[in-house]
């Protein structure tokens, strides 16, 4: 029986190690199914099962449970910054600096919350107060960014973990239970929060307009296509348009006639200006016509179509054919020239069935394309991400250099590739389902770790000593910033409650809250308020551990 004995207790054993997490995993899924007073806590069962069988002396080798903590905690920020880069520079400028104001505020917050009850209780000792913080907003970076300050000032006492492992679990209760709280005490309506979200998300400078219009001017009877957009100052694609009852594609020498009646799209914001200066709007069976034509939506699969201008592939004279409008993401755009195509977007094309076809033979229009993942982005991707967190950054004063750490690193790396990979023709698409996937992998991972090494002393530390003072004073610096600061947020910045929910997991760099919002939610708000925040808040987490120990002790 010692191959039995090896696979349930050796810690060094590849097997135990697998099938420990395998248990833990599959087990705290379950359990996050179970819903309590309607609402499911999800993959944070994973991190309390870790604990207990960590509690019972399942473990493994620290160095092994490092590595799959981190891994998987790169993973799933990697995968959050690559979906939501695209859309993270334009939150910023639609509301990201006071998301971010709100951030701080929690962040000082917490530390106030420390200090107040470090100074107040009198016999903790700080360090363990800071690794109580750490645990408290569920910062494990920060956590080792505090631990080699303490080694370069030769600390010899109680290791900060036992702190961070007393205040995580119930920080993690907290951040969720925060998130739920204010939704009560702000009688936040759902249904409402979504439709002002959408008004909120929708760029109604690139929304397509369809219009069905009968040429009425008379100062543009007998002018090109060209001379039209040219007077009007506005832009808009004319993708079909009927003369003396024949349907033909306009190219920019079309000539308009009174009587014509013209397809068009437009931009939403553009709409008004385009009927009023056309003619009027009308009700047109296009299907009727002499001339056999289509409209299909094409695939971009081809990486060479990557981070090109629609405007330089020449559709419209080279094959006779109108882009009116670009799908990405769910999201319709309006097919400006200048807008850059990226791979998975969905283009919309009106002309003849054989131009058509040659179009999609262009654009690649094959599915299967999109099945394979692009790996090679992604862990070229993780391997900038781990070299820019692992660069130190000086500040005078402070002999430890600050850094972003294993978590901050490759989420801004993966933000900068989403946005603008295609400039250095890096394929970010991703399927959304292996984009899931890879993001529940590592956020598993990265629980089960935490869980299994914080439980092998956790139930000792919180029995025996001040280990109920340490949960308690966790859950107090947990609660008390986040349920100020969302007052504020909810009652003067008037912040969306979905975007509020990534802000609070963001503040905190939980991925267990953003799982939780995530899941709650079923929108990308709550992803892209949590990126916005996170790297600042990161990199101020970091900081804050280390100066309060340089300059205090």
């Amino acid at each position: 029986m010692n191959w039995l004995e090896s696979l349930l207790w050796d810690p060094a054993s590849v097997a135990h190690i697998v099938c420990l997490y395998a248990f833990v995993i599959s087990v705290g899924v379950l359990l996050g199914k179970i819903k309590i007073f309607g609402i499911s806590l999800g993959v944070t069962f994973v991190l309390f099962t870790g604990i207990l069988m960590g509690h019972f002396g399942f473990t493994g080798e620290t160095h092994i449970l490092h590595f799959i903590r981190e891994f998987g905690l790169i993973l799933f920020v990697f995968c959050i910054g690559l979906q939501v880069g695209p859309s993270f520079f334009s939150s910023f400028k639609k509301g990201g600096m006071t998301l971010n104001m709100l951030a701080v505020g929690i962040v000082v917050l917490n530390i106030a919350v420390a200090l107040g009850i470090y100074f107040i209780d009198g016999g903790i000792d700080l360090p363990m107060m800071v690794g109580i913080l750490y645990g408290a907003v569920t910062n494990t970076p920060g956590l080792g960014a505090a631990q080699e300050a303490l080694n370069q000032l030769n600390y010899t006492g109680d290791p900060i973990a036992l702190g961070y492992a007393c205040a995580y679990p119930l920080g993690v209760v907290g951040i969720i239970g925060s998130i739920i709280a204010i939704r009560y005490i702000c009688r936040v309506n759902l249904k409402k929060e979504e439709d002002e979200l959408s008004t909120q998300t929708s760029d109604m400078k690139h929304m397509p307009h369809m219009l069905h219009l009968e040429v009425r001017n008379e100062s543009i009877d007998g002018k090109k296509l060209l001379q039209v957009k040219e007077f009007l100052g506005r832009p808009f694609v004319c993708s079909r348009i009927r003369h003396e009852g024949h349907v033909s594609i306009p190219n920019q020498d079309t000539e308009f006639h009174i009587g014509d009646q013209v397809f068009i799209v437009c931009s939403e914001e553009d709409a008004e200006a385009v009927t009023a200066f056309i003619g009027k709007e009308i009700q047109v069976d296009w299907e009727k016509q002499d001339m056999p034509m289509v409209s299909r939506r094409i695939l971009v699969t081809k990486s060479e179509i990557n981070g090109k201008k629609l405007g330089s592939l020449h559709f419209r004279s080279m094959y006779g054919v109108n882009v009116t409008r670009i799908n990405r993401s769910g999201m319709d755009l309006f097919a400006d020239p200048n807008l850059v195509l990226q791979v998975g977007d969905r283009v919309m094309v009106v002309g003849q069935q054989d131009a058509v076809e040659r179009v999609a033979g262009v654009l690649g229009n094959q599915l299967k394309r999109l099945d394979t993942p692009n790996i090679v982005t992604i862990f070229v991707g993780i391997f900038l991400g781990i070299l820019l967190g692992s660069l130190p950054i000086a500040f005078p004063g402070i002999p430890t250099p600050v850094k972003l750490g294993l978590a901050g690193g490759p989420l801004v790396v993966a933000i900068l590739i989403g946005r603008f990979g295609h400039k250095l023709k890096l394929v970010t698409y991703t399927t959304m389902s292996a984009n899931l996937m890879l993001r529940e992998i590592g956020i598993v991972l990265f629980l089960a770790s935490v869980g299994i090494e914080a439980g092998e002393h956790f139930v000792q530390t919180v029995v025996e000593g001040s280990g109920l003072s340490y949960v308690g004073y966790g859950f107090l610096i947990t609660v008390i910033p986040l349920l100020i600061i969302g007052m504020i947020a909810r009652f003067y910045c008037k912040v969306n409650y979905f975007t509020l929910m990534g802000l609070i997991a963001g503040s905190n760099t939980d991925p267990p809250a953003l799982a939780y919002a995530n899941q709650a939610s079923g929108n990308d708000a709550p992803a892209v308020g949590y990126s916005t925040v996170y790297p600042l808040t990161m990199f101020l987490r970091i900081l804050a551990g280390q100066m309060i120990l340089l300059t205090m002790m």
